[in-house]
Formats: C-alpha cells, structure tokens, sequence
C-alpha cells in the first residue's frame, strides 16, 4: 500500500484557550482550541502538528476502522478577521483528529519531521469528501 504526506489547509491557529506542553518539540496540546481565520472548505485541517476534521469525516474514518487515530473534543472559535470578511459563513461541527499510528503501517501516522502522513485509502476518502486545498507528496520514510 502506499502512503502519503499531507500539508493540510492552514485555516487559523491556536485559540486562547489552548493548553500545550512546550518541553517537547513540537509542543503537545493537552486542550485543543482551534481559531478559525479563514477557511478554504477543506474537511481536514491543521496547526503546529495538531490537526481537526469535520464531523461528517469523523464519522466516515471511523466507519472504515481506520488505524492510528482517534479523536477528541476541540472547542472551535472566529476570530475578528474572520468575521469581517465571512460576516454570515457558518462553521460545521469540527472533532480533534488525535494521529497515534506509525507512518507508514497505519492509515494515520506522523513522519519524523511531524508531517501527517496517511494511507491510500485514507487519501481516496479525503478526496471525495472535498480536500482541494492540501500539498500531497509520496512518503518515503523521511
């Protein structure tokens, strides 16, 4: 099977009411808060290592028993910029996407420069559910 590393849509960054472990590198987030900025519509998204998908992803991942993953609550929030240019854009529900597998055996796993880094099928999924917006290159074990 082959793998891929993705560069996920950027579509804000880490809320005021995010928790983090700054003794490791990348910091591990204990709570995750997610401030949206913008967004492009992709169904998966990321900062600093730490990733979201949509509720409606969730669901399909777990239905196919996907390993290396598992997911927890993010609390999800608009930042000022946000509102002033999408005033009436609505987010949909998001859940932590928390990556545990080994890159390159699991469907989810992290490469050893912290990239995100899936399997085929887990990129076919993500393709019909709407990624447009995400750097997709082969992984080779960097």
């Amino acid at each position: 099977m082959k793998y891929y590393i993705l560069e996920p849509e950027v579509a804000g960054g880490l809320g005021q009411n995010a928790d983090l472990d700054r003794s490791v590198h990348p910091p591990r987030v204990t709570r995750f808060h997610y401030q949206f900025d913008g967004w492009l519509g992709d169904p998966l998204l990321e900062t600093v290592a730490s990733f979201i998908v949509t509720d409606g992803l969730k669901e399909k991942i777990k239905t196919m028993q996907a390993s290396g993953a598992k997911f927890g609550d993010v609390e999800i929030s608009k930042s000022g910029e946000f509102e002033d240019f999408f005033p009436n854009r609505g987010l949909p529900q998001f859940a932590w996407l928390q990556v545990n597998g080994n890159a390159g055996r699991d469907d989810f796993g992290l490469s050893r420069t912290h990239r995100l880094v899936v399997s085929e099928r887990i990129l076919d999924l993500l393709r019909t559910e709407g990624m447009s917006h995400c750097d997709i290159s082969e992984f080779n074990n960097d």
